[in-house]
């Protein structure tokens, strides 16, 4: 089970930051297509990329329980 929680948290950090890399994409192909929506785009970024972050802060915690 420990090896299993080993390769866990890596996991979990290689898809968060692929998700956001992904994210941050979108976003800014977004805000090249219509510019004057930018402020309401970069806040759904910001707020997407919180919550991968706290995904893979609970796939820390989880790891280091297990």
């Amino acid at each position: 089970m420990e090896v299993l929680a080993m390769f866990a948290y890596p996991l979990a950090v290689i898809g968060a930051a692929t998700c956001i890399s992904l994210l941050g994409q979108v976003a800014a192909k977004s805000i090249a297509r219509q510019p004057e929506a930018g402020g309401t785009i970069q806040t759904i970024f910001i707020l997407g990329a919180a919550f991968i972050e706290v995904l893979c802060l609970l796939a820390f915690v989880l790891s280091l329980m297990a």
